[in-house]
């Protein structure tokens, strides 16, 4: 399969190509040509989740062997993934949670970013790429971690991961500047998320620093969600999803399924409309967001204004104001010529307003909702005291926007992450004072929850702290060209 740019210059590249760059030359995001069919009778005859994984992939990553696809997934999505990979629990009924952090990271990250340093390694072979990969990285919390945990001393690649100062949970933090491996790099940046992001995109599209990092051997990649080998194996849970549910007889095949999604870049719910495409029965995708509601107003006006105040809340991976992924969608919604007006309208103004005939397309499939700190809270509570399930903040707002677009479809919420990534928020939530260490709150609310914490969020106390250094957004490419 091709894949071409979202703002229309250049010629197409393979799966491959996609993934290697990450960021096409012109600013934009890759796309694939068309989208392959895949029956439920297909996906419903795998018999476990990385059957499905391979049988997924091997539709968009034509230019992969499928041996290597499937020996790799078979690899990635075994026993890392602890409880089970992508657990589909009903909550309460016609409500269902699909707990996307059972991972090594304890984030619906590690479902790509186990498996996407494979898929880049076996792409610079099959290309014939003996250069050194740098991977730059803008993180909102949880994609930092993942993504050093996967490159971590992968041969022929660095990693240096940009998160915003403050604007992150102290364990999200701790897993990023405690990160072992002699490749990678950790830098917080003074600002939020979009400061950080926008400066790599900066690095990317910046002549002089692609000419000095190739004098040396080096191309610049992305682990972000802007890169095709971060969204693709994201589309494989909700397969996933709704097969467990014909299994389980929480639905007959055919009938439609609706999914809720906790999201500020796009990605994970883009996923799911990519899946809808190749022929999955999902009825509408409901896109949560906290106090920052850029894309609940998106979708209510069809006016996309980032120039609005930032707010930090208790589920920092939704602190976003720039949702890089909707251009894609709005490149399959309308061709590139108007993604690239809008684009440049964007970086110019801040803002850019999307036609109502447009608009009317993406709400056939798409709804929207918001949430604050307070009503995400009281979610978390109430579902804890009512249903005996416990939640993090992200998954929190998800139930509120999901309650509000409940029909007569069965509705998945995807939880992205662990609970214990933010003791301190649920421990409140849940009417109990949290302690100031992190630490003793966690073990508080093992305490209250009777659940233990995950392993890989307990150690954390006891591990140094490699990366404490802050930059400002400007000190972005000397951190890229290694002169910091």
């Amino acid at each position: 399969m091709e894949f071409y740019t979202t703002r229309g210059s250049g010629a197409s590249v393979s799966a491959a190509g996609a993934i290697c760059k990450g960021l096409a030359p012109d600013g934009g995001l890759f796309v694939p040509a068309a989208f392959p069919a895949l029956s439920l009778e297909q996906a419903l005859a795998q018999p476990d989740y990385p059957s499905l994984a391979a049988l997924v992939l091997e539709q968009f990553l034509t230019d992969y062997d499928p041996a290597f696809l499937r020996d790799t997934v078979g690899q990635v999505y075994g026993a890392a993934f602890g409880e089970g990979v992508a657990p589909v629990r009903p909550v309460e009924p016609g409500l269902y949670s699909m707990e996307l952090w059972h991972g090594p990271t304890c984030a619906f990250k590690d479902f790509a970013l186990q498996l996407m340093p494979r898929l880049l390694v076996k792409a610079k072979e099959m290309l014939g790429d003996a250069s050194t990969t740098a991977i730059l990285v803008a993180t909102s919390g949880d994609t930092g971690k993942a993504a050093l945990a996967g490159y971590c001393d992968v041969p022929g690649v660095t990693i240096t991961v940009f998160y915003p100062s403050h604007g992150t949970s102290e364990i999200q933090r701790l897993q990023m500047t405690t990160q072992q491996g002699s490749n990678v790099a950790v830098y917080a940046v003074k600002g939020n998320f979009d400061d950080a992001q926008t400066g790599v995109k900066r690095v990317f599209s910046d002549p002089d620093v692609a000419a000095q990092l190739a004098a040396r051997g080096v191309q610049l990649s992305s682990a972000n969600s802007i890169n095709w080998g971060r969204l693709v194996p994201q589309i494989v849970y909700y397969f996933h999803a709704y097969c467990q549910l014909v299994r389980t007889g929480g639905l007959r095949a055919g009938e439609p399924v609706d999914f809720c999604v906790p999201t500020g870049n796009f990605g994970d719910i883009l996923a799911g409309w990519y899946a809808k495409q190749m022929g999955l029965p999902v009825g509408r995708l409901i896109c949560a967001s906290n106090k920052n509601d850029v894309l609940t107003e998106f979708f209510a006006s069809g006016v996309y204004n980032a120039r609005r105040p930032f707010y930090r809340t208790s589920s920092p991976s939704m602190d976003i104001l720039v949702s890089s992924n909707l251009e894609r969608l709005l490149w399959h919604m309308a061709g590139p010529e108007r993604v690239k007006a809008w684009m440049e309208q964007l970086a110019r103004e801040g803002r850019y307003q999307v036609e109502p005939e447009v608009m009317e397309r993406i709400r056939a499939d798409f709804g929207a909702a918001c949430a604050d700190d307070e009503a995400a809270a009281g979610q978390i509570r109430a579902l804890f005291e009512q249903q005996g399930y416990l939640c993090d903040p992200h998954t929190a707002v998800a139930y509120l926007a999901a309650r509000r677009h409940k029909g007569q479809a069965p509705m998945v919420v995807l939880s992205t992450a662990s609970p214990f990534k933010f003791p301190k928020d649920v421990l409140k939530a849940l009417g109990q004072e949290a302690p100031a260490d992190e630490f003793e709150a966690m073990a508080a609310l093992e305490a209250r929850a009777c659940i233990p914490a995950p392993r890989a969020l307990a150690c954390l106390r006891s591990l140094p702290e490699r990366f404490e250094r802050t930059i400002p957004p400007e000190a972005i490419r000397d951190a890229a060209l290694g002169a910091l």
